[in-house]
């Protein structure tokens, strides 16, 4: 497998659970913009890998520092009274890492929050004034101000002598000159910079005297991100097109403003594929839509970079190829044309997500192969013959005291395993109700999407509910009605042990020891034979508590799954369940969690369920439960899961989506390589 996996950039929060009032509409933004939003999930937007640092109690800090995940990692350390005030964050703070691969840029939420700056890692740093923000846009302050500082560690080339400038992110504003709404737009931005801080953050660029025209202004672009102020007169404007095609050719970052008060009769094609933003047409433009540009803008430009650094990166890993260009958007068709003509290149990859197939046929026709570090089209049946068990779900946060990713990593986890599961004409089986989970509508939606971009009748979700979930009700049935072509359903009944006691035409409610007993037996028939017709298992996540049956579900899945020798793709960094089971597999450590005492005393009513299954020879005997996990020969799931053992282990400690992904699919190719294999 090679060194290990090291992306170009990570981003670290830390911050006092006393200020967490302060902090969440500032995490909010940031996660919205610098992570994908999972609802979302097809969005082209930064993707950075984030971690978060805070604890349940005032008196306790975080479990551990952040660590030297990336390349280069930025920790935003948000600094108050609480911190400066509370022993142990005091000293958290002074001791944090300075290391070379570390910038940690301090965030003070109110005056005492400087106090810091007088010793260990934040000694004489300037820090970010959050409480000199203006409440109404905070949000866009905060973003900007932590996206500048992203910029300046991660990306920008920095002169050793005009460091500050040099720092700067630059500006091209194209715009019509005719005097209508673009130049007006064009001016306010441009004033707005200048008399504000933002000049920190931008340099406007200008034609100089003397210069000639058509050199400045490429020369400008070649070191710029290009906004487009598209008014009604902009796509008609020679030089306006001049630019914006200057732009592309330079694979310059671009963003798109539109303020068109009427219409225009022809969008120029070489402006589209880039981020766009809406702005009243009236001028001047209002601070709120200023503030949007400038965000949009410097969003674009860090994605933009970010962006080719880690395709770099990934072709550095071995998973593209030396002899494919690499591009930040999918590829346009003058790109293609452009790069063909130099008779060089044939292949171009480009980041996450992949485009649908209909776009990509354009790509085709002119004879050029377009993927993504995941995404081949000569893989869309290479897990054809596969059933896959997922058991995925979120788990709640601790306080971000010793799990540090965001709860919804998780849920983009699920995505995009789904999406490149099914894009491979894998059956994806899942048991319990699709409807109460958040990703599982996705799945739904991208089978339904594939089913009809492949052409394909091969594309769907096996549903695996237990009674009584399967007992008619008018939401159910709309529900598998509007997905029944991509989706089964299979209903499973009432164990034959307990039959006799239950009217399975009626619904069951948790009420009582008897109907949790009830309940949980028909959730471990279920998850038995749902197993046992699958090919393969990836676990993520599931609750330690707080869960319906005699023990975790997700447990519960592991455990037939390594009862069954099947397959089975264990992801710990996720936490939860699977988190706990691979901390016992690398270092024989047995977990509290995983234990009948700690179990009766994190749940309502268990000791009750366990006496009631006792009875009845079913409750969770956790002595077995510790038994089978501690004789588990890491080498023979690492064998079924078709990886080397090294490999296996980094899959159940790594943090980072694209990487567990590759490593799941690197996997489960050899197993169907395997079977077919077998089948011959």
């Amino acid at each position: 497998m090679g060194a290990i996996f090291q992306p170009p950039l990570a981003v670290h929060f830390v911050w006092h659970p006393s200020d967490q009032g302060s902090v969440d509409p500032i995490l909010e933004i940031i996660s919205t913009h610098l992570a994908r939003n999972v609802d979302r999930p097809f969005s082209r937007a930064l993707n950075f890998p984030l971690f978060l640092y805070s604890s349940n109690s005032p008196t306790l800090a975080p479990e551990n520092f952040p660590q030297e995940l990336a390349s280069r990692n930025v920790v935003f350390v948000l600094t108050s009274v609480n911190t400066r005030g509370h022993d142990k964050w005091n000293e958290y703070i002074r001791d944090m890492s300075n290391a070379d691969s570390m910038r940690v840029v301090p965030v003070a939420l109110d005056h005492d929050g400087l106090g810091h700056s007088g010793e260990g890692s934040l000694k004489g740093r300037n820090f970010i004034r959050a409480y000199d923000w203006p409440k109404k846009s905070a949000p866009q302050h905060a973003i900007l101000a932590m996206t500048h500082e992203i910029f300046r560690y991660g990306f920008a080339e920095i002169d050793s002598v005009k460091k500050g400038n040099s720092s700067s992110i630059k500006l091209f504003l194209s715009h019509s000159k005719s005097g209508d709404t673009g130049k007006l737009h064009a001016e306010s931005l441009k004033h707005f910079i200048e008399n504000t801080n933002m000049s920190h953050f931008f340099d406007e660029t200008e034609i100089s005297p003397g210069f000639k025209f058509n050199d400045e202004i490429i020369n400008h672009i070649k070191g710029s991100t290009v906004i487009a102020i598209s008014s009604d007169a902009y796509s008609s404007r020679y030089w306006c097109q001049r630019e914006i095609l200057c732009a592309k050719e330079h694979f310059r970052p671009m963003i798109a403003v539109d303020c068109l008060e009427e219409y225009e009769d022809r969008i120029f094609p070489a402006g589209s594929n880039v981020p766009c933003v809406h702005v009243s047409p009236e001028p001047p433009l209002s601070e709120e839509d200023i503030l949007r540009i400038l965000v949009t803008a410097i969003l674009e430009t860090v994605r933009h970079r970010y962006a080719v650094k880690l395709l770099e990166y990934y072709r550095e890993r071995g998973w593209i190829s030396a002899d494919c260009a690499l591009l930040p958007r999918p590829p346009e068709v003058r790109q293609l044309l452009s790069l063909k003509a130099d008779g060089k290149i044939n292949k171009i990859c480009y980041p996450e997500p992949p485009i649908y197939s209909e776009e990509a046929d354009w790509h085709r026709q002119l004879g050029i192969e377009t993927f993504t570090p995941l995404w081949r089209r000569d893989e869309s049946n290479s897990l054809h013959e596969l059933r896959i068990g997922i058991s995925i779900s979120n788990i709640a946060n601790n306080g971000y005291g010793a799990n540090h990713l965001p709860a919804s990593q998780t849920t983009r986890l699920a995505q995009d395993l789904a999406r490149h599961l099914l894009a491979r004409s894998a059956t994806l089986i899942y048991g319990g109700d699709l409807r109460e989970d958040g990703f599982t509508e996705f799945i739904l939606n991208e089978a339904v999407a594939l089913k009809s971009r492949l052409n394909s009748d091969g594309i769907y979700v096996e549903n695996h509910l237990a009674w009584p979930l399967h007992v008619a009700d008018p939401k159910l049935t709309a529900w598998r009605a509007k997905y029944r072509d991509v989706m089964d359903t299979v209903n499973h009944n009432i164990p034959d042990d307990i039959a006799g006691e239950i009217d399975k035409d009626h619904s069951l409610p948790p009420s009582s020891p008897e109907n949790k007993y009830y309940l949980s037996r028909c959730l471990t028939e279920m998850r038995q034979k749902s197993i046992a017709s699958t090919n393969a298992r990836v676990c993520v996540g599931g609750k330690l508590s707080g869960y319906s049956g005699k023990m975790p579900g997700v447990l519960e899945e592991i455990l037939i799954a390594i009862n069954n020798g099947q397959p089975i793709y264990l992801l710990g960094a996720f936490g939860g369940v699977v988190g706990e089971v691979c901390k016992l597999l690398r270092d024989k450590s047995y977990p509290k969690t995983l234990t009948e005492a700690w179990q009766a005393t994190h749940n309502a009513g268990y000791v009750d369920l366990q006496e009631i299954a006792t009875k009845h020879g079913m409750q969770a005997d956790y002595g077995n439960v510790k038994s089978v996990l501690e004789r588990v020969d890491i080498s023979d799931i690492v064998i079924n899961a078709g990886l080397d053992k090294e490999t296996y282990l980094r899959l159940m400690e790594s943090p980072f989506v694209d990487e567990c992904i590759h490593i799941v699919l690197q996997g489960l190719k050899k197993v169907a390589a395997q079977d077919m294999e077998h089948a011959k």
